[in-house]
């Protein structure tokens, strides 16, 4: 599971005064569970999302996934996580293979299992086809499925989902979306951030609402509609942006 209690990540500005991308976020993501971030572009889901995958050291706060805490053990953080953006990098000179491979050396996972994995992501994914094709020569979506192969060759217990379907075609897009499901259905923790609405419509087990860095709702899609009267997504996140300026403007300078 992820636990992320007060995470914070403050960034100088040009000027030296702090911009706070992230503050005092605190949620939790359970087995068997896909919680989505919401939010609008620069909300401070990718910081949040780094900083739980150990690229970022948080300003204060912390979390733990699987038990194990990301500040003071983030190799173990890491050999529990599978991690995947819209932007993951791959070795445009290595085939497909070559880099599933090369990721599953990485984490420890002997040369026979790796085969073994390869052999269950190539049915998984359907990329049999260019299996042994370079990378720069596949498409889009070709490449996205080797990204997610490749974060998940050593088979971890807990996904984090970076805005990945950013950029797809609706086929790519619900290929990923299907394997989010899947992921779900063999009981691993999912963290799956989004700007899109609809996308948390169909896939969330449980929201949590980010705006400028802080929370500003969670809970299931029953419950924000439940807490706010508004059926739409859209329409709910606009109603807790708006209650938190109103908040905000009646506390005392």
């Amino acid at each position: 599971m992820i636990e992320a209690k007060n995470l914070t990540k403050i960034f100088k500005k040009k000027d030296g005064s702090n911009l706070y991308a992230v503050e005092n976020l605190s949620f939790e993501a359970n087995k068997g569970e896909i919680v989505v971030l919401l939010g609008v572009n620069g909300a401070g889901k990718t910081t949040t999302m780094r900083m739980l995958s150990t690229v970022l050291k948080p300003s204060s706060g912390t979390a733990q996934l699987e038990g194990y805490n990301i500040i003071e053990q983030p190799q173990k953080v890491r050999v529990n996580l599978g991690f995947l953006s819209g932007d993951t990098g791959l070795y445009a000179r290595l085939t497909a293979r070559e880099v599933i491979t090369y990721f599953g050396r990485l984490y420890d996972v002997p040369d026979e299992k790796i085969l073994k994995r390869i052999d269950e992501l190539t049915d998984l994914l359907d990329m049999h086809d260019f299996l042994d094709k370079k990378v720069d020569l596949l498409s889009t979506g070709m490449k996205q499925k080797v990204s997610i192969a490749r974060s998940i060759i050593h088979d971890p217990p807990v996904m984090i989902f970076d805005e990945p379907t950013v950029g797809l075609d609706i086929l790519t897009a619900k290929n990923i979306v299907e394997f989010i499901h899947k992921c779900k259905a063999d009981d691993k923790c999912v963290l799956f951030s989004t700007h899109i609405m609809r996308e948390a419509e169909r896939i969330a087990d449980k929201i949590v609402m980010i705006h400028e860095g802080k929370i500003l709702a969670e809970g299931s899609w029953e419950d924000l509609k439940q807490d706010t009267g508004v059926r739409d997504l859209d329409d709910i996140f606009i109603y807790y942006v708006d209650r938190t300026k109103q908040e905000r403007g009646s506390e005392p300078q």
